[in-house]
């Protein structure tokens, strides 16, 4: 499976580029970390709990940097094992350019999968993933952004409308 995207990210290429090295930023953008440790030179070890469709797996595994210019782009690989469940291993070349008003983060995953996951068919698998990366890279951009807050002040004036009908002060 592959997939490629962009994102902007309000934050200069320095900063982006610092996240993606940082251990507490990497176990707060990966979802369903449950520990990350380690550092870009040696690697990192995560323990990462997730659920794809019937099967849900505690994977255990190595994430490796590779191909690190500063502020500009890096290779991240990892592989990890969910006992009878298989196996995950994918990796994401990240691209980090200047543009106005911050940061345009662009990457390239590549994902497969082994074991009892590969059995769901590849149509799950495939949205399962592209799922995780989004996030990956959503929680990244909130991180260094902060909440949305148009997102919750939208959600605010739903509410204020549904309370509104609900109550006849429409």
């Amino acid at each position: 499976m592959q997939m490629s995207d962009t994102r902007q990210i309000k934050a200069d290429p320095a900063a982006v580029y610092a996240a993606l090295l940082d251990p507490e930023v990497l176990k707060a953008c990966v979802p369903g970390a449950q520990e990350l440790s380690g550092n870009p030179q040696d690697g990192y070890e995560a323990t990462v709990v997730q659920k794809v469709g019937p099967v849900k797996a505690t994977f255990k595994g190595v994430v490796r940097m590779s191909d690190l210019v500063e502020n500009q782009s890096l290779t991240i690989a990892g592989e990890g094992k969910g006992g009878a469940a298989g196996f995950a291993k994918g990796g994401a070349s990240v691209t980090i350019t200047p543009s106005e008003g911050g940061t345009e983060l662009a990457y390239d995953v590549e994902a497969k999968v082994g074991g009892k996951l590969a059995q769901l068919g590849s149509r799950l698998i495939d949205g399962f993933a592209k799922k995780m990366a989004d996030q990956f890279f959503a929680n990244l951009q909130e991180q260094l952004e902060g909440p949305d807050e148009g997102a919750e002040e939208e959600v605010t004036e739903e509410k204020k409308s549904w309370l509104g009908k609900l109550t006849g002060r429409d």
